[in-house]
């Protein structure tokens, strides 16, 4: 499409029980390719995860944002940042040794503002 969008991505599994959705804005960081916006290589790697109304964050969450991290750091071309973690999320986060890892702000506009 030639107007800026967000990118949803929707997994129905466990679908009735969550309350939030996984969302890419993808307003600024992308090529114009002919009427095609594309995402640019260098913002596929900035994550910026919106926890405000998460109340579970299990293991898989976790080996999940270990994974994504991971991947955005590697050769340095990105980063994972949060947003609205909830006390319990940043309870877990910091039981699994995570909160000193992961960057955290207070919303997400401060999150994406920070790359």
């Amino acid at each position: 499409t030639g107007i800026p969008a967000c990118i949803i991505v929707l997994d129905k599994e466990n679908a009735q029980a969550r309350k939030g959705i996984f969302m890419i804005d993808a307003s600024k960081g992308f090529v114009k390719d002919g009427n095609k916006n594309r995402l640019r290589a260098q913002d596929i790697h900035r994550i910026v995860l919106d926890m405000g109304g998460v109340e579970y964050f299990g293991s898989a969450a976790i080996r999940s944002l270990v994974v994504a991290y991971k991947e955005c750091r590697r050769w340095n071309r990105g980063d994972v940042r949060l947003a609205n973690v909830p006390d319990r999320v940043r309870h877990v986060l910091d039981l699994a040794g995570l909160w000193q890892v992961v960057q955290c702000f207070e919303n997400s506009a401060l999150a994406v503002g920070s790359f």
